[in-house]
């Protein structure tokens, strides 16, 4: 795509200190390395249209947010963990495990393959293997919890005037939303009918519940009142 391209040599300091790399996409600075870079092209030869498209929106939603509210981060780490959140949905990429906790895996793989330390590699995890689960996500370091505002947005709404409406209008044309909607419901009851055991604690099972017949997550209650002790 166009805006994949680098535009010029700036750089600018992340919070880790290093010096990073930018590019212009969709009217948008944002990091431009290598580990980037690898990272959007995994995304774009193993996502379908629609989700890649989401995951490129939810990357500039977050840094057009942090840079309203001055929030100083690791622009490489936002970048990685807001390109991957979504990656343990495709299918080259499913396992046994939560889809996030997948793509986390294989993200912090990825990092520390590229030669990013291990704190940042753990970051980079938290920030994807958390990202459907708000309660937690926002309270952790500004780089997980600005992913997951950018990820909210796109998905849910949530703050949609945070971004003003030329920007978010460059954004949409750039990586239009190709029936998000549908195609992100699918994607979860497909995980819902062929691997239930990874959605009974993630938000995934109310699209069970409500989409895929004969569908029926386990119960906590269940759980504790069936435990092997006396009381």
């Amino acid at each position: 795509m166009q805006a994949d391209r680098p535009t010029s040599n700036d750089d600018a300091p992340s919070a880790a200190g290093v010096r990073v790399p930018l590019r212009t996409v969709a009217g948008v600075r944002v990091a431009d390395t290598s580990l980037v870079r690898r990272a959007v092209g995994i995304a774009q030869a193993n996502m379908e249209p629609y989700l890649f498209n989401h995951v490129m929106r939810s990357w500039l939603f977050a840094t057009l947010i942090a840079e309203r509210d001055g929030i100083r981060l690791d622009a490489e780490v936002l970048a990685v963990s807001a390109v991957l959140h979504d990656i343990g949905l495709a299918e080259a990429f499913a396992g046994p495990l939560r889809f996030e906790v997948e793509g986390a895996n294989l993200a912090r793989k990825l990092a520390v393959e590229s030669g990013v330390d291990a704190r940042r590699a753990q970051l980079i995890w938290d920030s994807i293997a958390l990202n459907s689960t708000p309660s937690i996500c926002l309270h952790k370091e500004p780089e997980a919890a600005v992913c997951l505002m950018g990820v909210g947005l796109d998905w849910g709404g949530w703050g949609y005037d945070a971004v003003a409406a030329d920007a978010r209008g460059s954004i949409l044309a750039e990586y239009p939303r190709l029936g998000m909607k549908r195609g992100f419901t699918r994607a979860i009851c497909r995980l819902c009918e062929q691997r239930p055991e990874t959605t009974y604690d993630n938000f995934a099972r109310d699209f069970g519940t409500r989409f895929v017949p004969g569908y029926r997550a386990a119960s906590m209650v269940d759980a504790l009142l069936d435990a092997p002790f006396d009381e």
